[in-house]
């Protein structure tokens, strides 16, 4: 893979050899935060090490996961992740950024703004240190919680469970906004420059709800949900990194710098477009004409150089094939994109799923529709309302009429978040075809995808045995990194166990 570098031009009012010793700094746990570090200093370099891990490894491997990514012709970089399979090894690099580069560095960012009553920023970091172990917790399970982060119990921390960690990083984020006023300053980010605490308030209602609802399943949180929306202090737009991206190696959107950019000396294209959300997006009759296209679908993904939308099928690169298939459709990427967070549709479709359990069925078509809105408006296209009335909120399966819809709206913005609320909501779900039904490895003229139906999910060609037929993959197996040392970690339970929230 490309090499994804945080270049120093973007830290905000550091000089580049400071910012080059900053970003070294707690890569090894045993190493102290050196005294002279300030706040102003570790946020930035803490928001786009997460915004590289993140917007890069998790939005490839999730839309792989999710079924909107598909392999094209020849590669092998992420064939795995077409298979339903995820190593030890593959995520351990983006296991460790997330625990010495953010967490590691949080937690002196902590330390900081606490000693001096900076409210604000101590805000900040604790919403962007709840965002981070939500994003473990999704995709592990347990992680080391209650005991990481501590020199006395290194390299052995205890894993804790993954409802243990959610709660835990609720009751920091209740606490810190406990002691915030809007009008706290923050110090130097990424994410609401120029700003006071006030957008990182709404941010961490945002991440509260999504974390609730998640919790939901396994948890009687009505009464903390109700509350929030009582409230109603949510973001008012998309909450994303950007406007901080450059058209320049190392500054690039990490999406993009890794699969779009030939900086690095690399000319390697390895993701498509999958069937299936091709497929749900333009509905073609049984003579193969289009019924009907989302609008959003050339906001997503690009038309090929045939002017058509072909999806590639999970579990192959197609070996022995010609150019025939080579010409998948790709996600349209640029290199100043968003790495979104939460975005606004994804807070109204969890409001929706709140209504249709607790409230009623008109409330919750009313946040359905707002939803669909949303999304429709962040990809710069109209046409929602006709889009609503092709496909209604339907009350008497709430799961599935919010989970496909969802699933949707995610694929061109955050695939990492689709891949998490298709193991919750259990849709879309998996259809009677396959993706050998679709395709014969090797045999180029034998693709077929009539006997794809919208909204559902197919068993890839070459599946992961361990995941087998009509399954997803629930969750990585612990990282590589961490079990190699950790004579704590628990025995794996197995790639289609759920994570907490998905039991």
């Amino acid at each position: 893979m490309k090499k994804i570098l945080l270049a120093s031009a973007l830290l905000l009012g550091v000089s580049f050899t400071s910012c080059n010793s900053y970003l070294d700094i707690n890569t090894d746990p045993n190493s102290p935060a050196e005294e002279n570090v300030e706040t102003s200093m570790l946020m930035p370099a803490i928001e786009m090490n997460t915004a590289s891990s993140y917007g890069n490894f998790l939005r490839i491997a999730g839309g792989f996961h999710a079924q909107q990514y598909a392999h094209l012709f020849g590669t092998s970089n992420y064939l795995d992740y077409s298979k339903f399979n995820m190593s030890a090894t593959r995520s351990s690099g983006t296991y460790t950024q997330f625990n010495q580069k953010a967490l590691q560095n949080l937690k002196t960012l902590l330390i900081k703004s606490a000693e001096q009553e900076d409210w604000g920023t101590y805000l900040a970091g604790t919403v962007l240190r709840a965002f981070v172990y939500e994003a473990l917790v999704d995709c592990y399970g347990e992680v080391p919680y209650t005991e990481a982060l501590d020199l006395e119990n290194f390299p052995t921390p205890k894993y804790d469970e993954g409802q243990v960690v959610y709660e835990g990083v609720i009751a920091e984020i209740n606490e810190a906004l406990e002691k915030v006023s809007a009008s706290n300053i923050v110090c130097t980010n990424f994410l609401f420059p120029s700003s006071t605490a006030d957008k990182w308030i709404k941010f961490a209602n945002a991440l509260k709800l999504r974390m609730l609802m998640r919790i939901s399943g396994v948890k009687d949180v009505q009464s903390e949900v109700a509350a929030l929306l009582a409230e109603n202090n949510f973001p008012t737009t998309d909450v994303s990194y950007k406007g901080c991206w450059k058209n320049e190696p190392g500054q690039m959107n990490p999406f993009y710098s890794e699969e779009f950019a030939t900086t690095w000396g690399s000319t390697q294209t390895n993701i498509a477009a999958n069937l299936a959300i091709i497929g749900t997006m333009q509905v073609k009759n049984s003579e193969g004409a289009v019924e009907y296209e989302d609008p959003r679908l050339a906001a997503f993904f690009q038309k090929n150089k045939s002017n058509e939308y072909i999806g590639g099928i999970s579990g192959t690169n197609y070996p022995k094939s010609t150019s025939k298939l080579q010409d998948w459709c790709r996600p349209v990427a640029s290199y100043d994109m968003p790495v979104y967070l939460i975005t606004l549709a994804e807070i109204e479709f969890f409001k929706a799923e709140y209504y249709a359990r607790y409230g009623s069925a008109v409330e919750a078509a009313s946040h359905y529709a707002a939803a669909v809105e949303a999304s429709f408006a962040s990809a710069g296209v109209g046409g929602a309302a006709e889009d609503v009335a092709r496909y209604p909120y339907n009350a008497s399966n709430m799961e599935q009429s919010l989970g496909i819809a969802k699933w949707v709206a995610l694929s061109g913005v955050n695939p990492f978040e689709a891949w998490c609320e298709m193991r919750r909501l259990n849709y879309p779900a998996f259809g009677k075809a396959k993706g050998s039904d679709f395709y014969t490895e090797g045999d180029q003229d034998s693709y077929n995808v009539s006997a794809y139906v919208p909204g559902t999910l197919y068993t890839p060609i070459l599946v992961f045995g361990q995941v087998g037929e009509n399954k997803l993959l629930e969750r990585y197996p612990y990282a590589e990194s961490s079990s190699s040392r950790n004579e704590n970690t628990p025995d794996f339970p197995g790639y289609t166990s759920p994570v907490f929230w998905g039991k």
